[in-house]
């Protein structure tokens, strides 16, 4: 393995999930739950879709940055509609690989793009604010459990 291949597989503490939510319905408020469990179409009790799109994760670090850039204090969770927010690893480096995510493992496929929804949401310049920081698509490898606490990392 060269050194920058080294590099980029390299990852310094894992991550810890830190709020769970899943939308039942389109444009229905989210629903904080504790636990869930992700399926092979994504998560129980959500309205997403199977495939590189079933679960969406943001970082924690990510909704102050995201409130910053709008003048405000820290953005919640549920106004991105993410379904898993994650503290302590950088999403981004995990693009490509799998993860374990609590008993479950993702992959990350692309990034989750904001929508025009944010503006709504947020107000004006929204959409702007959430532009690289609205985390990322993941497809379902391996279901399982996943509960607040629980630890993210990849797969080695």
């Amino acid at each position: 393995m060269s050194e920058l291949a080294e590099l980029i597989a390299g990852w310094a503490q894992p991550g810890r999930i830190e709020w769970i939510g899943v939308r039942p319905d389109r444009r229905a408020p989210m629903t904080a739950v504790e636990e869930l469990t992700l399926t092979a179409n994504g998560l129980d009790g959500d309205r997403g879709r199977a495939g590189k799109r079933a679960v969406t994760l943001i970082q924690q670090e990510h909704l102050s940055a995201i409130g910053s850039y709008l003048g405000q204090g820290s953005v919640a969770p549920d106004i991105l509609r993410r379904n898993l927010v994650v503290s302590g690893i950088n999403l981004s480096a995990l693009k490509g690989r799998e993860v374990r995510v609590g008993d479950a493992v993702l992959r990350f496929t692309v990034i989750c793009a904001p929508c025009s929804r944010m503006e709504e949401a947020l107000g004006k310049g929204a959409y702007s604010a959430v532009r690289g920081h609205g985390g990322w698509c993941a497809e379902v490898v391996q279901p399982g459990r996943v509960k607040l606490g629980d630890v993210v990392q990849p797969v080695d």
